[in-house]
């Protein structure tokens, strides 16, 4: 008898340890996923499909639900579409306040087809744009040479100066030989301005110009959970956001400009993590928007739409706007920056060169 106790309570105590031992296993199986789900970055909610309703007021039984259109397209909407997207965008005109302009004068019309074939290959002196223009006797109008139009007259130009600096000798050479090499083509007779001049007034605009220019970003950190791409470009769209034309890169399209107008924002995350085999599962801790005030039309309210959407993002995604100290940036900190904007937009205007504007856009690029 003492013999089968022992044998009894020692079987016993095996099935205890093993109860013991699964259940200890289980509880590490169990934090385990629960870690690992709480490291996974924040993923996107699927959309919600709504319900069929009945004209009546009811639901509809289930066997009467309308069926799950895919996507698909509208023959006329498509067409305007394609349509608004071949338009060749219409460039804006040379203009005496940022080019240098040299006049070229004809003994008769000129056809388009020939001018088209005496334009240089490369429409840059340097790193600066070179444009040809025609006068139309039509319309009384200087416009891009075009096949099945005449011209008059025609004047070259080339740009005083850009983000890549003031107009140098160098180039204004280039653009010498460039315009002259196509009043040659058609037998016209340029005048080029004064060189030194010219290089003088570029360093002018240059000086102006690197002194009013602006470019703004805010810096969007996660505060515990990373994002993942497919998260954020989810919340962003809520706001009127698309997809850029780069991986990682969304934007705010403009409303006031036209199908060519510049975006009004820019939100950028990790292109690497937007190109991964699986982008759902790399996580993001930061995104940046940002603005380039002279591309945008002061119209366009750029930087309070900014403003308002670092906040929702913010307030949406668990995250905090920081600086490029990583310190939050308070409420009082884009006030000061808003009114130094609107400073900038006073002297931008004052020198006819507006925010978002045909020059300001060439300026400011």
């Amino acid at each position: 008898m003492g013999e089968r106790g022992g044998n009894l309570s020692m079987s016993t105590l095996q099935i205890s340890l093993a109860i013991i031992g699964g259940l200890l296993l289980a509880i590490v199986v169990a934090h385990s996923a629960w870690s690992a789900r709480k490291n996974l970055p924040m993923q996107p909610t699927p959309d919600p499909v709504a319900p069929a309703i009945d004209p009546t007021g009811g639901d509809l039984p289930l066997d009467t639900q309308p069926e799950r259109l895919e996507p698909g397209f509208d023959t006329d909407s498509s067409l305007d579409a394609l349509t608004a997207l071949t338009v060749p965008e219409k460039k804006p005109g040379l203009d005496a306040l940022i080019d240098v302009i040299a006049p070229i004068g004809v003994d008769s019309v000129v056809s388009g087809e020939a001018a088209l074939a005496a334009m240089p290959g490369s429409r840059r002196a340097g790193s600066k744009p070179f444009a040809v223009e025609g006068l139309s006797p039509a319309s009384g109008a200087w416009e891009t040479p075009a096949a099945g139009q005449r011209y008059s007259a025609f004047q070259a130009g080339v740009q005083l100066a850009n983000r890549t600096g003031a107009l140098n000798q160098i180039e204004f050479s280039e653009f010498v030989m460039k315009a002259q090499a196509f009043a040659d083509a058609i037998d016209g007779q340029p005048e080029f301005p004064d060189m030194m001049d010219e290089v003088a007034r570029a360093r002018e605009l240059d000086n102006f110009a690197s002194a009013h220019d602006a470019q703004l970003g805010f810096t969007l950190r996660a505060k515990h959970t990373a994002w993942s791409p497919g998260y954020v470009q989810q919340n962003a769209a809520k706001l009127g956001f698309v997809a850029g034309s780069v991986p990682g890169r969304m934007v705010l399209p403009a409303s006031q400009s036209g199908p060519h107008a510049p975006p009004v924002l820019g939100l950028s995350f990790d292109t690497q993590a937007a190109m991964a085999e699986d982008p759902e599962q790399t996580a993001l801790r930061e995104l940046t928007l940002s603005l380039d005030v002279p591309q945008v039309l002061r119209a366009e309210q750029p930087f309070e739409r900014m403003c308002e959407a670092a906040i929702a993002l913010a307030a949406s995604m668990d995250g905090v706007i920081i600086d490029d100290q990583g310190q939050p940036i308070r409420p009082e900190a884009m006030e000061a920056i808003h009114a130094d904007l609107e400073q900038l937009y006073n002297t931008l205007e004052e020198r006819d060169m507006p925010a978002g504007s045909a020059l300001g856009r060439r300026l400011f690029s």
